[in-house]
């Protein structure tokens, strides 16, 4: 059904043009059913085209998939102007203006205010003039001579053309890769704005649809710029097809791209399963120490700063540099203590954390560097059974690599903010990812790998604790909470390296690690 689609951004704005072919009743349902699925309280759906292009069919086929019912009475307004429905997400109201004598009276009927909260099909949109707003969905209908059928252009810009341009290219992306057949399935999904599917064959065969739009900038907040930029944070779904396939290319199992949508953040990708690395007693030692393996080496490897997206755009991989680190420890100042510990740092607490971060990464930011995963841990890893040695450690959400210390991500791994690794664990393979290392390169400096590791447990541990808190206050996800006693324990065990000396001296001055006790 799908036909040629034509998407772009401008800010926060979605444009679209897409063009679909109606050939029959079943396709013009189809499409009602496609548009009723991303109606939200608010949006407008402005149909056009000459007399008997089909308008009040398919507004009917919305409105009886929007509230549910294939059997709801919805005659054609043309009389009565407006008519009024119940939907799932509030009122849905359908106009036609056909007979409308000016926009005066359309003010009269008090459509402005009636479409404030509802959900507003407006057939013969022309009429209404400036009332319904640049933001909308147009759908413009015309008799297809060659076809018999029907042809439908949708364009418009805002949220509800952004959700339909991205819902016909994600069938449209489908129906290229071959997976037209198949059966969508939400999965779980975590705390980033990522979302994911599993496509099910009627032979039982599946693969992930993954869902990443174009992360939008938020506010500034530092020299002008917004968080995700100072953070080096992806920006869209291009830094994963390149560390996907720069991964894949040196022997890792990163899942295979079956199919690409790159400007709309869509892929069809490999399912790994889930099996994890991690069962109900915590972790499985002897994935964990494959995937303690896995990082010894890739860490021993000479690694690229570029790596391709397509023949022609690479991606840079950004430098997890003093700005990202800094930035990122100060969440917990920003969010974990007014939030969780109930207490405000003052200029000078805040002030003095800094000094003694600022120094204590100074080795990090000069010292060796590497690719680093950033989100190297359970959730992220799984387990093929049927793979061998290192390639059965299947590699997912890799989105935001940085080049940077080799200590983060063993420590991402071995200090695993969701599941508790034993100390005698942790101690085990942290000494076995220092002995491959060491054999592989005589030269590999095991003391200030032991500091380094130190300082970016402690540096990732106080990071998450500030996400933890804004993924509850912001986002309203308070599942994260129940994690922030493994980590405060993490932390507490980093402060007693002698590396950390300072920043445990600053601490016991606010009193400790500052406990979730007083968490609201």
């Amino acid at each position: 059904m799908i036909g040629q689609v034509t998407t772009g951004w401008s800010g926060a704005d979605a444009t679209l043009r897409a063009v679909l072919p109606l050939p029959d009743e079943d396709a013009t349902l189809a499409l009602g059913r496609m548009i009723a699925a991303e109606l939200e309280s608010g949006d407008v759906v402005a149909l056009s085209g000459e007399v008997g292009a089909g308008k009040t069919t398919l507004a009917r086929a919305i409105l009886r998939a929007h509230v549910g019912d294939p059997d709801l009475e919805a005659p054609s307004p043309t009389f009565t102007l407006l008519q009024s429905y119940d939907g799932p997400v509030g009122p849905i109201i359908h106009a036609d203006l056909y007979r409308l004598a000016g926009e005066g009276e359309l003010v009269e009927l008090g459509f402005e205010e009636m479409r404030m909260d509802a959900i507003a099909l407006v057939e013969w949109p022309d009429r209404a003039g400036g009332t319904l707003g640049p933001h909308r969905l147009d759908v413009a209908l015309e008799l297809d001579s060659l076809s018999g059928g029907r042809r439908v252009t949708l364009s418009g810009s805002g949220p509800l053309a952004e959700r339909i341009a991205r819902t016909s290219a994600i069938v449209g992306l489908i129906d290229r890769a071959g997976w037209a057949d198949a059966r969508r399935v939400v999965m779980g999904g975590d705390a980033s704005t990522r979302a994911y599917e599993r496509l099910v064959r009627p032979s039982g065969e599946t693969a992930i649809l993954m869902i990443s739009p174009p992360r939008p900038d938020g506010p500034p907040v530092r020299r002008g710029k917004p968080y995700s930029v100072i953070a080096k944070l992806a920006e869209s779904i291009h830094a994963f097809v390149a560390m996907d396939r720069g991964l894949s290319s040196i022997g890792f199992s990163a899942p295979t791209i079956l199919g690409e949508d790159l400007e709309m953040g869509l892929l069809i990708l490999e399912d790994f399963g889930a099996e994890p690395i991690v069962d109900q007693d915590g972790p499985i030692p002897e994935r964990y120490a494959e995937a303690v393996r896995l990082l010894a080496a890739l860490h021993g490897r000479v690694l690229p700063s570029s790596l391709p997206i397509s023949d022609e755009r690479q991606h840079v991989l950004p430098i997890y540099d003093l700005d990202a680190l800094m930035i990122e420890v100060e969440l917990l100042l920003d969010w974990y203590m007014p939030h969780i510990a109930g207490t405000t740092p003052s200029g000078s607490v805040r002030a003095e954390f800094g000094h003694v971060w600022r120094d204590m990464l100074a080795d990090i930011v000069t010292g060796p560097q590497t690719w680093t995963l950033r989100d190297y841990h359970s959730p992220n890893l799984i387990w093929l059974a049927d793979r061998s040695g290192l390639d059965r450690v299947g590699l997912l959400d890799f989105q935001d690599a940085v080049i940077g210390h080799p200590a983060y991500d063993v420590a991402s791994l071995l200090q695993d903010a969701r599941v508790t690794v034993p100390p005698e664990l942790e101690l085990r393979l942290l000494g076995a990812y220092a002995g491959a290392r060491k054999a592989a390169d005589p030269g590999f400096d095991m003391a200030s790998f032991a500091s380094a590791y130190a300082v970016m447990a402690a540096q990732r541990a106080t990071k998450i604790l500030g996400i933890f808190a804004r993924l509850d206050l912001r986002d309203g996800k308070p599942a994260y909470l129940r994690h922030l006693p493994r980590i405060q324990t993490y932390l507490a065990q980093n402060l007693a390296h002698p590396a950390l000396a300072r920043l445990a001296a600053w601490f016991d001055a606010q009193g400790g690690v500052p406990s979730a006790a007083a968490a609201p």
